[in-house]
């Protein structure tokens, strides 16, 4: 500031032995110097001596140099902000979402199915190479949401929402810090429900005990798929159809339904509801699952009679065809639904 109001001063000064000049005032001078920085250029005041003009040079090099600070502040700032929403620091306002913790082929095999199902996930990596990878697998779908955060970062965590996750996955490398890192967030956020993949499937019990609800050995699900394979083929291969998204009309997998108000089946009993399905829909009703308390219980084809409730959970055989008119007539999308209320 004082460099640019010495330059006015220096500029009347040399403007002032000449009669024939338009400046008179520091005002003028202020008037001429902000046109030319801004590069408006008005022309209705123009210095008319050499070293007038040599001061009046400097504040047009001034404008070139303003307007390249400027422009290189926007431009860092523009992708200040772009790269801050890549790595996820502004947040999401996903809700019954899935949280995966820790980023690796099986974290990516088990997102691809939850996508494939209409599921949204929240991806935390400390690997920031990972973030490209991940954008480029799922080519930016709405539906994903990733997070560059320390798994211990509990502020940038909560960018992922995972306060109102449905349930939280983690997958980090082994399985000592998988415990340490469920003991952590437990603590945190006592409220979250915990699904975990063990390479020892004897700490099943340990990571139940530490308030994990779904503890699962990759070492008990492969065997006994192997096992399958070799003695009864068919049943495994129908088995892992089952297990996967129908992507096909022709294609089966296991659905889970939430029991809302408005559903067709609501207080009725399950045989009358498993044999009208068979009939409408070539559905096929295997289950019912009650909760009380948070307490879930599973019923499988009940030999005796039970009543379908407002909350319960219908576990369908469904093939492609028949999904949508499902969730038509159900009135709600397959899947867990966090908050009953909603």
């Amino acid at each position: 500031m004082t460099l640019y109001i010495g330059l006015i001063y220096l500029l009347l000064y040399f403007e002032g032995q000449d009669d024939n000049s338009p400046f008179h005032n520091f005002w003028e001078g202020v008037w001429y110097s902000t046109v030319t920085i801004t590069s408006v250029g008005y022309g209705d005041l123009v210095p008319v001596t050499p070293l007038g003009k040599g001061v009046g040079f400097v504040f047009v090099l001034s404008s070139i140099g303003l307007y390249t600070f400027f422009i290189s502040k926007l431009t860092n700032y523009i992708g200040t902000i772009n790269e801050d929403r890549k790595m996820g620091f502004g947040g999401t306002k996903f809700t019954n979402h899935t949280v995966i913790i820790g980023w690796d082929h099986y974290s990516k095999a088990v997102a691809e199915q939850l996508l494939e199902v209409g599921g949204k996930i929240a991806i935390v990596t400390t690997n920031r190479e990972n973030i490209d990878l991940i954008y480029e697998n799922f080519h930016h779908s709405k539906s994903v949401f990733v997070l560059f955060s320390e798994y211990d970062n509990y502020d940038l965590l909560r960018k992922a929402n995972i306060e109102k996750s449905n349930i939280v996955f983690i997958n980090n490398e082994d399985d000592t810090k998988k415990l340490v890192l469920l003991l952590n967030i437990k603590k945190e956020f006592p409220m979250l429900k915990f699904i975990v993949t063990l390479d020892n499937s004897d700490l099943k019990d340990t990571f139940k005990s530490a308030g994990v609800t779904y503890p699962l050995s990759k070492h008990d699900l492969s065997s006994k798929l192997l096992a399958s394979y070799i003695f009864e083929p068919d049943v495994a291969e129908f088995g892992e159809e089952l297990l996967s998204v129908a992507r096909t009309d022709n294609d089966y997998d296991i659905k889970e339904y939430l029991v809302i108000d408005g559903n067709p089946y609501l207080n009725q009993w399950y045989d009358d509801a498993f044999f009208d399905l068979k009939k409408k829909y070539n559905t096929i009703l295997i289950g019912v699952s009650k909760i009380y308390k948070e307490t879930r219980t599973l019923i499988k084809n009940p030999e005796e009679p039970v009543k379908i409730e407002k909350g319960d959970y219908l576990l369908l055989i469904c093939n492609g065809k028949y999904e949508s008119k499902i969730t038509d007539i159900f009135g709600i999308e397959e899947g867990i639904v966090h908050d009953l209320k909603k």
